[in-house]
């Protein structure tokens, strides 16, 4: 769900993802020296991983009988629970991974990244260490060979193709230059990476099958098809369909020169998380969308709630003339950064950023 520098240079993207380059000098003036070396050969090899492979396919495959049970077999409150899961899924990721680890979007405090990260680790979306390292490549390097999701290579392949196969050399490069110093020195973080094989297994599979079956007496069919399988391939393809549509499909109202899009379809779906045109404009507001119609999101309610009980602080947000600004500069293009702090943000976008609480 995340754009490079925006540069005269870039001429065009063949399907190959040989990125064709000549003048490198960048919109706000100097050398953008990384997007110049990205540059590859041709066509490469895809090489599988064969395990994401049989485990997304079975996902997949058990998922329309999941559904079918949703409504022909499933207790109320299953129905209740899976619904609730895909939500707290959907939103821990967004709210932990995305907007605190990877953007710096607010701050919180143990407790809420303890609750964040024990409801990621039920989302089956790797460590949340390798969720921010890789959105933060992805959003230095969108549509080029560094970018882990690049949508140049296709719809599926931005979708759900990129698990399916290894980094491309340029991802893994750009990875290692990546600051990740605040994320390595985080306790929690480090904790649930270490142990990730045991903690995602157990959280994303085992529990919400067993959860079911003990409180309420649902039957183990149902429990683990429904809880289980039909929840995951919900939200996982919500969170895809951010990687994929919304780099190809709908508008571009606030930088034209950039793939990523509000896109309508996306943004009632996500309720509100499909203005990735925005995001990718200003990556480190933590609303991910202006105020007004478009702050219904979970995700957003989820961080405001605990900013209103002081768990969440410094929430970084963009002020409506801010907004009005890059509106009007949109065909110059802008300057995609990953987030607060990063050396490529502009002073003005420092200076003009409001900090809540």
């Amino acid at each position: 769900m995340p754009p490079y520098s925006q540069t005269k240079s870039i001429k065009k993207w063949e399907t190959t993802g040989v990125l064709f380059e000549k003048d490198a000098e960048t919109i706000d003036g100097g050398l953008n020296k990384d997007i110049t070396k990205l540059k590859t050969a041709g066509k490469r090899k895809y090489e599988y991983i064969w395990l994401n492979i049989f485990l997304l396919s079975y996902i997949y495959a058990l998922s329309g009988y999941g559904l079918w049970l949703f409504f022909t077999a499933a207790k109320w409150q299953t129905m209740i629970f899976t619904v609730l899961g895909v939500i707290a899924n959907y939103v821990a990721s967004l709210a932990g991974p995305h907007r605190l680890y990877s953007h710096r979007s607010f701050k919180a405090n143990m407790p809420l990244q303890f609750i964040i990260l024990l409801l990621h680790s039920t989302a089956f979306q790797d460590s949340a260490f390798d969720w921010a390292r890789d959105h933060r490549v992805h959003h230095k390097y969108t549509e080029t060979d560094a970018d882990p999701y690049n949508s140049q290579r296709g719809w599926f392949f931005s979708h759900v193709g990129w698990l399916c196969t290894k980094k491309h050399p340029e991802v893994l490069a750009k990875g290692k230059e990546i600051d990740v110093s605040d994320l390595t020195s985080n306790p929690l973080l480090m904790f649930q990476k270490k142990h990730i094989s045991i903690i995602m297994p157990t959280f994303a599979f085992v529990l919400p099958t067993l959860m079911p079956m003990y409180f309420w007496n649902e039957g183990l069919n149902v429990s683990f098809h429904v809880a289980t399988i039909l929840r995951l391939f919900l939200e996982l393809n919500f969170t895809f369909l951010i990687n994929s549509s919304a780099h190809i499909y709908g508008n571009r109202p606030y930088d034209k020169t950039i793939n990523p899009t509000n896109e309508p379809i996306l943004i009632w779906l996500h309720l509100g998380e499909g203005y990735h045109n925005y995001h990718h404009t200003f990556p480190w507001d933590y609303k991910n969308a202006e105020q007004g119609k478009y702050a219904y999101d979970f995700t957003t309610y989820f961080i405001k709630f605990f900013s209103h009980i002081g768990w969440a602080t410094d929430l970084k947000t963009v002020s409506k003339d801010m907004v009005r600004k890059r509106v009007k500069r949109t065909g110059d293009g802008t300057h995609p950064i990953w987030g607060w702090g990063d050396k490529d943000q502009t002073n003005e976008d420092r200076k003009e950023a409001i900090i809540i609480n």
